[in-house]
C-alpha cells in the first residue's frame, strides 16, 4: 500500500539522487529511525513534519530537540495526513493498514522507509550492499559477514536493523568499500527500489503475522531482498521456501542462485565436508572442485544453526570476491553478541547456556537441536505461537523442563501431548526472584553432562524489559549457583 509506488513529486539531481529542497515530507514515528530521517531531510531543505501516535514524556523530549532545529512535530496524532505532503518516510514498524497510509494511497502520496531513503541518497560511487534477512540469525550472520570483510582489508560496517543507522553509513564523510546490511521484513516492505549486490534469506518461519496479515505476505516481503540482485541470491537448501523466493525474483542477467547446506555441497553450493566449511560455488570447475574455507571449529559456538549462519556469511563474502583465507580469519575473529547461545558457566558438571534471544519457536528449535541432553527453561509471551511441532521435534533431547511466564501453560500442554515422560516444573510467579528459582529447579533436574538451556521460545515483556534483561537474570542466577 504505497510501498511499491515510485514518486514523481520528489525531483532528481544531476547525479540521480532525489532533491528534497522545498518538498513537504512527513516522517511517521519518532525513535531510532524517525529522528535521523527527520534531521537528514531537514538538512536537505525539505519542509518536515513528524507525526507520532504517542505523546508521553520521552516523545515530548524528542520533539523538543527536533523543533529546535525547525522541524514541525505533531504528537498524539499519527493517523491524519498533513496537508501538502509529497512523501511519507515511515518508521519500519508502522503497519501498512494504518489510516495515515490509507490516506496516502488515496492521495497518491508514496511511502518510503528509512532504508529506501538511504538507498536513494547514496552517491554515484556508493558502496555496494550485501543484504541479509530471515526469521532468525540475521544479526549474527551480518556480524560474521562484517568480520570476514574486515579480515579481507575492506572498510565495512554492520548496518540496518542491527542498530547502526544506514543513513549515517550512506551520508558519512568516510566512504565504505561495502556494507553488510541486516534487513527486517518491515524494512523490506517499505523499500521498493532496493537493489543489492547479493543477498541471503536465511530461513522462513511464521513470525510477525499480525503485522503482515499472512504467511504469504510475510514471505513476499522477505523475498523483496532478492529483487534486482546482481551477483548472487543465497538461499538455505534445508528451507525450500527460501529457494522458492529466489525462483520468483526478478534479478539481473547472470545473477546466480547459491545454496548453503550443513551437508556436503552440490555444485553452486557451500556446505560441510568432514569438519570443513567448503565452497563449490565460487570456484573454477565447480562440478569437480571444492575450496576449503574454514574448519567447523572456527565457528563459535559450533551449533548447527550457527554453522549455517557462517556458511551464508561466507557465501555473500565470496560473491563479493573475498579470498578463502579472509573467510577463515573473519570467522575466527567473530564473537557473538550476548544472549545468543552463550555459555555462562559449568556448575557440577552441568553446562548453563543463555539463548534468551530465542524469542520464537523457530529459534528455540535450532537451539534445542544443538545439545544432546537438556533441562529446558522456557516460557513468556507466546505472540500467538503454538508449540506442538517444537516439542515433538525436541522431545528426545529433554531431561526436564522448567516453565515460567504468562503463556507457559501452552508449552506445558504441548509437553503433556508429545513428551509426557519429561518432568515439568511450572513456576506460577513473575517477581524478580523467579529466574533464580527456575535455575535452581533446573539444577535439581539436571545430571552431569546435561545442559541447562534458557531458550524461551517466547517474548520477554511479561516479566522483563527485553530479552537482554531476561538473559542477564539467568546469568546472575547461575553465578549464585556457582557461589
Amino acid at each position: 500500500m504505497g510501498s511499491g509506488q515510485v514518486t514523481s513529486s520528489v525531483s532528481s539531481q544531476r547525479d540521480g539522487s532525489p532533491s528534497f529542497h522545498g518538498r513537504h515530507v512527513t516522517v511517521a514515528g519518532l525513535g531510532v529511525s524517525g529522528i535521523p530521517a527527520a534531521k537528514v531531510l531537514h538538512g536537505l531543505g525539505a519542509k518536515v513534519t513528524v507525526v507520532n501516535d504517542g505523546d508521553d514524556a520521552r516523545a515530548r523530549e524528542q520533539a523538543a530537540q527536533l523543533q529546535a532545529l525547525g522541524v514541525t512535530v505533531r504528537l498524539g496524532d499519527g493517523a491524519t495526513l498533513p496537508e501538502g505532503t509529497d512523501l511519507i518516510v515511515t518508521a519500519p514498524g508502522w503497519k501498512p493498514d494504518k489510516p495515515l497510509f490509507v490516506a496516502a494511497a488515496k492521495a497518491g502520496v508514496p511511502v518510503w522507509g528509512d532504508v529506501e531513503l538511504a538507498w536513494r541518497l547514496r552517491g554515484p560511487d556508493a558502496a555496494p550492499w550485501l543484504c541479509v534477512t530471515g526469521t532468525n540469525g540475521k544479526t549474527t550472520t551480518v556480524q560474521m559477514l562484517a568480520s570476514i570483510l574486515t579480515a579481507a582489508g575492506l572498510r565495512t560496517a554492520a548496518v540496518g536493523n542491527i542498530g547502526v543507522s544506514l543513513l549515517d553509513a550512506v551520508l558519512g564523510d568516510e566512504p565504505y568499500d561495502v556494507l553488510a546490511v541486516e534487513l527486517s521484513s518491515y524494512q523490506l516492505h517499505w523499500a521498493p527500489s532496493l537493489r543489492a549486490h547479493s543477498a541471503a534469506v536465511l530461513n522462513l518461519a511464521p513470525d510477525h503475522l499480525d503485522w503482515h496479515g499472512s504467511m504469504e505476505a510475510y514471505a513476499a516481503d522477505k523475498g523483496r531482498i532478492y529483487e534486482g540482485n546482481r551477483v548472487a541470491c543465497v538461499y538455505n537448501v534445508a528451507d525450500g521456501a527460501t529457494e522458492d523466493l529466489v525462483r520468483e525474483a526478478d534479478v539481473e542477467e547472470g545473477c546466480r542462485a547459491v545454496g548453503f547446506t550443513l551437508g556436503p555441497p552440490a555444485p553452486s553450493q557451500l556446505g560441510v565436508v568432514e569438519g570443513l566449511l567448503v565452497d563449490r560455488a565460487f570456484v573454477e570447475n565447480r562440478q569437480r572442485n571444492a575450496q576449503e574455507l574454514a574448519e567447523v571449529s572456527d565457528v563459535r559456538p559450533s551449533a548447527p544453526h550457527n554453522i549455517a549462519n557462517a556458511l551464508a556469511a561466507a557465501a555473500l563474502a565470496r560473491a563479493f570476491g573475498v579470498a578463502p583465507a579472509a573467510v577463515r580469519e573473519g570467522l575466527r575473529a567473530f564473537r557473538p553478541d550476548a544472549h545468543r547461545i552463550a555459555h555462562v558457566a559449568d556448575v557440577g558438571g552441568v553446562a548453563y547456556v543463555d539463548d534468551s534471544k530465542a524469542t520464537n519457536t523457530h529459534a528455540a528449535q535450532a537451539s534445542l537441536a544443538a545439545y544432546e541432553s537438556i533441562v529446558w527453561i522456557a516460557g513468556g509471551l507466546a505472540k500467538g505461537a503454538v508449540f506442538d511441532e517444537l516439542v515433538a521435534g525436541s522431545a528426545k533431547h529433554l531431561r526436564g523442563a522448567v516453565l515460567m511466564g504468562a503463556d507457559r501453560a501452552l508449552i506445558r500442554e504441548a509437553l503433556a501431548r508429545h513428551a509426557p515422560e519429561v518432568p515439568v516444573v511450572d513456576l506460577d510467579r513473575t517477581d524478580t526472584g523467579a529466574m533464580l528459582q527456575a535455575v535452581t529447579e533446573a539444577q535439581r533436574l539436571a545430571q552431569p553432562g546435561d545442559t541447562v538451556l534458557l531458550a524461551p521460545a517466547c517474548a520477554s515483556m511479561d516479566m522483563f524489559t527485553n530479552y537482554n534483561q531476561r538473559g542477564d537474570a539467568f546469568a546472575a542466577a547461575v553465578r549464585e549457583l556457582e557461589a
